[in-house]
């Protein structure tokens, strides 16, 4: 059961609404941690008992750490070892034996260890707060169940954001509940689910063909499209999930942090960063890159503390030397704007860097989606016209006569144009979208998404998010 199933938009979420809204307020956070553990173990019935332990066991090491005595250090680096030990076991182990036997020529077997929807997300959110406990920069929660519903609540369960405890811990305790603050919840939520159904869905087809193609049968424009593509699908993937949790967070009085803010209008890989993932990037920010000095050292430091930085987000984001390589790839991309290509770019016009920011991204979402390294190497040969492949063939043209007004679209959308096209309309017309008619008008567009995406859901097979796998 996911955010855009039919099960989940027309059974689970008018339930829980229904269950939360006529329960008294003393109540709500039990009613509302009772469906996050079913919704949950819907998807994860096998390791339900890992998230009922994990929040066990942390809810003791929060009380450790909380406590000024000699054994404090001891016990958050317990809390440390416990939590990526549990993410590692789980994500990493198969990827660790393939290594040693590359290494020693060894020929050691495990048996497939599935890996549990947002293991990284709840792991990582858990870990804040326990280093901001430790820190002092967060207050205790001695209700485990409160802490509970923190690490549980499946708006952001899955696929986040990485909320950190501070930020939401005396929305648990007292929240604001509103019709206005309920309504942008749901247009929130029906923004992402068009995203995710009516645009990532659809692009991935393109993208899919062009990644799952033979490199021989593949052409230059053939290429540049399916990772154009790509970049799109997995920008509405992620960001339609973020759009979908902060409307779900806001229908039950929550107000969680915005992921993403138009990266692919970014002038800068540095830009983009800043843009995309933003909870993530908030995460190895505060927890990494500061701690080990973050810029007060130094360039050469802060070069070295980015290296790293990047070198964990590549790991963090899945268990293969594709995902290593593109961190690192962005690791090296940024480190080299800040020795000197940011002052170089700095004097461009600002179209060429945007083709700059894009093109350097696009590569990088090669690396993300290729099965392997190799795959990646030539992909980009195809691409760059290093090899004798055509320049277009019949799929190509096929693909632009299917889909060409749904990738203009996604690229339209994209950007910030709506939310300039809205300030355009206000200053023109300050009462348009205060009105009757204004009203009527954004109903009529919201009602339409979730027409076309129900239309969409009910005639073809579901496909999960691209982040559900990391």
């Amino acid at each position: 059961m996911v955010f855009s199933s039919l099960v989940f938009l027309f059974v689970f979420l008018p339930i829980v609404l229904i269950l939360y809204y006529i329960s008294n307020d003393k109540i709500k956070n039990y009613i509302l941690l009772a469906c996050n553990l079913f919704f949950y173990a819907w998807g994860e019935p096998k390791y339900i008992f890992l998230m009922v332990i994990s929040i066990s066991v942390n809810y003791i090491f929060s009380i450790k750490v909380s406590r000024d005595t000699k054994t404090k250090k001891l016990w958050f680096i317990f809390s440390l070892i416990f939590n990526l030990g549990i993410l590692i076991a789980f994500k990493y182990t198969n990827f660790l034996v393939r290594i040693i036997n590359s290494a020693v020529n060894t020929n050691w077997h495990l048996p497939y260890i599935p890996l549990p929807l947002g293991i990284s997300f709840f792991t990582f959110q858990i870990m804040s707060y326990l280093i901001d406990v430790y820190r002092n920069d967060s207050e205790i929660q001695k209700n485990i169940f409160d802490l509970a519903l923190y690490i549980s609540l499946f708006p952001k369960l899955i696929v986040g954001p990485i909320v950190q405890y501070r930020r939401v811990g005396k929305q648990i305790r007292n929240r604001k509940h509103s019709l206005n603050k309920f309504a942008l919840g749901v247009e929130r939520f029906i923004i992402g689910l068009g995203k995710k159904v009516i645009f990532s869905e659809q692009l991935g087809v393109v993208a899919d063909a062009a990644f799952n193609s033979q490199i021989s049968d593949l052409s230059v424009m053939g290429g540049w499209l399916g990772v154009l593509c790509y970049t799109l699908q997995i920008y509405y993937d992620f960001s339609g999930y973020s759009d979908m949790a902060i409307g779900l967070g806001k229908m039950f009085g929550f107000d969680f942090p915005e992921n993403f803010n138009y990266p692919y209008i970014s002038q800068s890989i540095s830009e983009f960063w800043r843009r995309w993932h933003i909870s993530l990037g908030n995460w190895f920010r505060d927890y990494v890159y500061i701690p080990l000095g973050g810029n007060r050292s130094g360039l050469k430091k802060q070069c070295r503390n980015l290296f790293i930085v990047w070198l964990l987000t590549g790991i963090w984001h899945g268990a293969d030397w594709t995902f290593i390589v593109w961190g690192l790839y962005y690791g090296v991309l940024i480190i080299f704007e800040k020795l000197f290509m940011g002052r170089w770019l700095h004097k461009l016009p600002e179209v060429f860097r945007h083709v700059y920011l894009l093109f350097w991204v696009m590569i990088g979402w090669i690396f993300f989606r290729s099965e392997s390294i190799i795959q990646a190497k030539n992909f980009i040969k195809v691409i760059m016209g290093i090899n004798d492949s055509l320049l277009y063939d019949n799929s190509f043209l096929t693909y632009i006569d299917n889909s060409g007004y749904l990738i203009i679209l996604a690229i339209l959308f994209s950007t910030n144009i709506i939310p300039k096209m809205k300030g355009f309309m206000k200053r023109k017309n300050k009462n348009l979208l205060e009105n009757n008619f204004g009203y009527c008008l954004h109903s009529v567009f919201l009602s339409s998404i979730l027409f076309i995406v129900i239309i969409l859901l009910v005639n073809s097979t579901y496909k999960p998010f691209l982040y559900f796998n990391f």
